[in-house]
């Protein structure tokens, strides 16, 4: 590499760091309060919160990434026309192509970045987000059980605990089930505690009473016990027991698309192939990205006004960059033989770079004066 593409990498690489480091604060920022209202709203400690905002930086980087390396690109492009160093190597000989190389470097960087997070961290992460989310939905103590307060977990039923004592066992306790359109139940005992089942938590009450109510016939029967366990899985409705989210599916199951795959997600063939190919195709718009905003620039000349309009086209091909991946993502769940338009867009993109070097790079004519 010589000198002069080690100081353009330089500089890109500084920049994007910088820019990187801020769109995810922004992204995160955002994450972090609706994680906030969530977690310590249903109970959970402050290091669950951390927990949770750590697994979901993976993927708040990898949706920035891109963004980054397009806005290093059109600042340091920008930087060195005002400067008239770009100009300086164009007088020595310097193509448009030429010029371009050491924004190529950096955009196949940012694609390796985008790559090891879009196919190896990211569902990783996602994976144990997912195991955590069913671990906390089935934690019943976190999400409603408050003590001295008349709770609602579920449509009909009805639960009172006087005292959670530091140890876990929940003191004079009262629930209420009239869900049932032929009996009224309510449960009573003196304390009680709550155990892990296969899919619910289980409510263990020692020493209580349970009383039936027939509401046609006004019969009432109470049975007493010494222990009782009652299944919570018909009380509550519990999240994360189901199927596997498609975002924590490793890239190489995504693609073969087994029917075990499809039955653990619940998704369709289309929609396996859409995930795992705009994994392999989401690096590309890295490299793409950075391309079009040097050569979006390049088409302007040294101005004291900068380069607003070149700037504007760069941003202009950017959003259209985006629309087209957008459709093509739409596409492709629809039809599982479409995958390949997920290519398009960063094939598009870098074919439209290009095409804007070609144009850089062509003599301009000037207009002579009548």
């Amino acid at each position: 590499m010589s000198r002069f593409d080690r100081y353009i990498l330089s500089q890109l690489l500084a920049l994007f760091g910088f820019f990187a480091l801020v769109l995810v604060a922004v992204y995160w920022v955002n994450r972090a309060v609706g994680l906030f209202d969530q977690l310590i709203g249903d109970g959970q400690s402050a290091l669950v919160f951390l927990e949770f905002t750590i697994l979901t930086l993976p993927n708040a980087i990898r949706l920035v990434l891109p963004v980054a390396g397009f806005a290093a690109a059109v600042y340091v492009t920008n930087r060195l026309m005002q400067e008239s160093e770009l100009v300086v190597m164009q007088a020595t000989g310097f193509s448009a192509f030429r010029l371009a190389r050491p924004v190529l470097y950096f955009g196949l960087i940012v694609m390796l970045m985008q790559a090891v997070l879009t196919n190896l961290l990211v569902p990783a992460s996602q994976r144990v987000l997912g195991e955590r989310s069913a671990e906390i939905s089935r934690n019943v103590t976190a999400r409603f059980l408050n003590a001295g307060q008349f709770m609602h977990p579920a449509a009909g039923v009805t639960l009172y605990i006087r005292e959670i004592s530091p140890t876990g066992e929940l003191l004079d306790l009262f629930l209420s089930d009239e869900r049932s359109p032929a009996e009224r139940t309510i449960h009573s005992a003196r304390k009680a505690f709550l155990v892990r089942g296969a899919t619910a938590p289980k409510l263990v009450m020692v020493d209580g009473s349970t009383q039936t109510l027939t509401r046609n016939g006004g019969r009432m029967a109470v049975t007493r016990f010494s222990d009782f366990t009652l299944d919570l899985a018909g009380l509550v409705a519990f999240d994360g027991g189901g199927q596997v989210a498609l975002n924590a599916i490793p890239t190489r199951e995504l693609l073969a698309a087994t029917p075990g795959a499809q039955a653990a997600t619940g998704a369709r063939l289309s929609e396996m192939l859409e995930e795992g190919h705009s994994r392999l195709a989401a690096p590309l718009l890295a490299v793409a990205a950075p391309l079009i905003g040097f050569a979006a620039l390049m088409l302007g000349s040294f101005s004291r006004f900068g380069l607003w309009r070149q700037m504007t086209l760069a941003v202009a091909l950017l959003i259209a960059e985006q629309l087209v991946w957008t459709w093509a993502g739409s596409v492709a769940i629809a039809s599982a033989a479409a995958w390949p338009a997920l290519y398009l867009a960063p094939l598009a993109g870098i074919a439209t770079a290009a095409a804007l070097l070609w144009q850089a790079q062509r003599p301009r004519r000037r207009k002579v004066p009548a």
